[in-house]
């Protein structure tokens, strides 16, 4: 037991480097998705709307699938004359749970924009401010804290569901696991010590997000 430890150990390595980057890149796409959804702009509302029920109603498994073995016919289409680009599994991979993960933290966004007092806004409407002005000054940073404790759960979740992009061959956790299986025939010990690993990445950052709600909730 524990033989295949440093190859599983470079697999949580890919883990939480893809997780970290999805994470972060979702972010970013859920940050104006979200906005998107709650600013006086049809097109916008229609759009992010679109986006992320699309994302929220289909499964992480097929946005893969989708990405990886979907995209290059019509890569291959638009810019290869027809024939197929091929796609490296970890731009894949990438690609599928960062956008996978913006839905989500544009949700967390729009709701943390929306718990915000309507008064804030009309405040800040009444000193002169426009409303990008209100939006950016006042109810942003307000609505950033409230967005913090979600978002760390966005992580945890990811941490864990980033374990679908085995099935591409991106050679994470799972996958180093799949092949250390493959090659002794033991897969108790092995996946015994895969859920080890997960569980010893997952505790820390739920022990963080707790003592953030908490200090937050004071902060109230």
């Amino acid at each position: 037991m524990w033989l295949s430890l440093p190859n599983l150990l470079l697999g949580a390595l890919m883990t939480l480097f893809l997780t970290i980057v999805a994470v972060f890149d979702g972010i970013i796409i859920g940050t104006f998705a979200g906005v998107a959804r709650v600013i006086h702009n049809k097109v916008a509302n229609m759009l992010a709307g679109i986006y992320v029920d699309f994302i929220r109603g289909t499964p992480l498994l097929v946005q893969i699938f989708m990405i990886h073995f979907g995209s290059p016919p019509l890569l291959g289409m638009l810019f290869n004359n027809g024939q197929p680009v091929p796609i490296n599994p970890f731009i894949s991979a990438l690609v599928a749970l960062s956008i996978n993960s913006g839905a989500y933290v544009a949700e967390i966004v729009r709701a943390g924009i929306q718990s915000i007092d309507r008064g804030q806004m009309e405040a800040a409407r009444s000193l002169g401010m426009s409303y990008r002005q209100a939006m950016r000054h006042i109810i942003l940073p307000q609505a950033l804290k409230r967005v913090i404790p979600p978002l760390g759960n966005e992580f945890i979740a990811m941490l864990k569901d980033s374990s679908l992009v085995s099935v591409i061959g991106m050679e994470e956790l799972v996958r180093k696991a799949q092949v250390i299986v493959t090659r002794s025939y033991r897969p108790t010990e092995t996946w015994f010590e895969v859920g080890i690993i997960f569980l010893i990445m997952t505790i820390p950052f739920t022990r963080i997000v707790a003592h953030l709600e908490r200090r937050l909730k004071t902060g109230d």
